[in-house]
């Protein structure tokens, strides 16, 4: 069985990491750098940063903050926001990123998966997809959560392992921030479709929650921000306990 793996997520907006309920009610969470070096001096397997307001700004990634996080980590490093070209994708690997996460150019284009993948590898390529459950059907949202769209999501999944993705993080709306647990119905269902690896998102709120994910939910990796950010679970605390639990971790 492959390691299953702990990603902090810095939520950008106004080049500060936040973070809120639900999408909403945003607050400062502080300095993405300083943060950024904690998590890979912690044990952290790999960091994600999402320029959260760059779609809905209709900007560009903050590429400068991007090379500041790079030079302080040692760990794989995910960026997306805005990104919509072949050549945003190049700015970003320049200042440091290892892959890229793209959401809503994918949904709006999803021809750009597969030029993305053939450009750069599809181990370059995540595809975020925020979800939310509407009348008992999961549907699929863009622009930070703001805009729902006709899209189902296990069939998004789907389509995007098909055009070269390498990775899906799976946000559940409904879940984020509420710290009651993963979406773990739904990242199982995910999981068993896709031969890709799926990254769950939102809910987490106790060590618990990570065990849950990875056995109930068959995720292959966990993602959180506010309780590491507010310093509620400390990742090397987190990966011990995970151990114990029979899950196999990557050694901090």
């Amino acid at each position: 069985m492959l390691s299953k793996r702990i990603i902090p997520c810095l939520d950008i907006k106004d080049g500060k990491t936040v973070k809120g309920v639900n999408f909403l009610e945003l607050r400062d969470a502080g300095d993405p750098v300083e943060l950024a070096k904690l998590y890979a001096e912690q044990g952290a397997d790999e960091l994600v940063f999402l320029d959260i307001t760059a779609t809905v700004e209709k900007r560009k990634t903050l590429v400068e903050l991007v090379r500041r996080v790079a030079s302080v980590i040692n760990i794989p490093f995910t960026v997306g926001g805005g990104i919509s070209s072949i050549e945003d994708v190049s700015a970003l690997l320049a200042a440091g990123a290892d892959k890229i996460s793209i959401n809503s150019s994918a949904v709006k284009r999803p021809d750009l998966i597969n030029e993305l993948a053939l450009e750069f590898g599809s181990q370059c390529v995540v595809v975020a997809i925020d979800t939310k459950n509407i009348n008992g059907v999961h549907f699929v949202h863009t622009h930070g959560g703001r805009t729902a769209t006709d899209i189902q999501t296990i069939a998004w999944a789907k389509e995007i392992e098909a055009r070269g993705a390498g990775e899906i993080l799976l946000t559940s709306m409904d879940h984020d921030g509420c710290k009651q647990g993963f979406a773990n119905e739904l990242t199982a269902i995910i999981s068993e479709n896709v031969n890709i690896p799926v990254i769950a998102s939102g809910g987490a709120g106790t060590m618990e929650h990570f065990v849950d994910t990875f056995t109930i939910g068959k995720a292959d990796a966990g993602l959180a921000a506010s309780i590491f950010h507010f310093k509620e679970i400390e990742i090397p605390v987190l990966k011990n306990f995970l151990k114990q639990k029979g899950v196999e971790m990557r050694t901090v």
